[in-house]
């Protein structure tokens, strides 16, 4: 009786310390994720919170006040052609964007993935570009797609093509905004080049022992042993498309000079000139929250169809 007292006690005693020291290790994990939190609070879901209630109301900046408008702006939203407009360039970049990056991007895995000696090389050879800012970038490709002495349309005349007017032409505007995103898709490449080094290797001895070649190899084991990563990239490229701006600002509406404003009017650059040159803030806000609500539904969409292609480890 007394033994099993005294072992009662201790292992109360030892129960008591451990949720001590648990307790402690909470605290000291909140404190050190303090700032992040802080942040977060403030500059993210605050002003998250603050452009859905300025969405609500004429906001004057010069005076710091905001009349309210009720669903003022969000009814404009319709009846601005510009919106539609914008919206519609900004989804069809999309659609044009994405697939292609991650066509790019795993073809450049693949390469990687196939390199032996110089491999750490080569891949901070081909990183490089995602390193550079995007200043310097558009500089490079306002050179590289000029119509009339462009290296890229001087290289297509070599072969007797043609080249096009790819910065004024509104055919060619999204377009040469796609090549200068694939300038940049290393950051997808090195996401798809740690999933297929994931890739089991027996698979592919198995495969070739049954006869199966490079291209069914890669459609029966690569592509599904990978899915989840293709997955993860349609989702960030996506969003990432959606909100473009830099890249066509900087091409474009830098020197507010260009022949073709409709076809580069991204829903980005009209929500940018709504609240920094027209000082609109509450119908850019309206147009903020839209556009969240669009990715939204877009990205749920997305999640739902996944479970039909995406292979997990654990999935049986």
């Amino acid at each position: 009786m007394t033994s099993a007292t005294s072992l009662g006690t201790a292992t109360a005693s030892r129960s008591r310390r451990v949720r001590k020291y648990n307790k402690r290790e909470a605290i000291a994990g909140y404190l050190f994720i303090s700032p992040w939190i802080v942040g977060f609070l403030v500059f993210t879901l605050g002003a998250m919170v603050y452009s859905l209630v300025i969405s609500f109301s004429d906001y004057n900046l010069a005076t710091n006040r905001a009349t309210p408008a009720g669903f003022g702006n969000y009814a404009q939203l319709l009846q601005d052609p510009n919106v539609m407009m914008s919206l519609g360039n900004t989804l069809f970049y999309a659609v044009l964007a994405v697939p292609l990056e991650i066509i790019f991007a795993l073809f450049l895995a693949i390469l990687l993935a196939k390199v032996g000696r110089g491999s750490s090389v080569m891949r901070t050879i081909f990183y490089l570009p995602k390193m550079t800012p995007a200043v310097a970038t558009a500089s490079v490709f306002l050179l590289l797609l000029n119509g009339n002495t462009g290296a890229i349309n001087k290289a297509l005349g070599f072969f007797g093509i043609p080249g096009p007017q790819w910065l004024v032409d509104p055919n060619w505007v999204k377009p040469s905004i796609v090549l200068m995103t694939l300038w940049g898709v290393s950051g997808t490449m090195v996401i798809f080049l740690a999933a297929l080094k994931n890739v089991p290797r027996d698979l592919y001895e198995v495969a070739s022992i049954d006869g199966a070649g490079p291209v069914r190899q890669f459609f029966n084991i690569t592509l599904p042993m990978i899915s989840g990563a293709i997955f993860f990239n349609v989702i960030v490229l996506t969003i990432a498309a959606l909100q473009i701006f830099d890249q066509a600002y900087l091409l474009f509406w830098r020197d507010q000079t260009n022949a073709s404003t409709d076809a580069s009017l991204f829903y980005g650059i009209y929500l940018f000139q709504q609240a920094f040159r027209q000082f609109n803030f509450g119908f850019a806000a309206a147009m903020a929250w839209l556009l969240f609500v669009i990715i939204l539904i877009i990205t749920l969409v997305q999640v739902k169809f996944s479970n039909r292609f995406v292979y997990y480890e654990g999935d049986n």
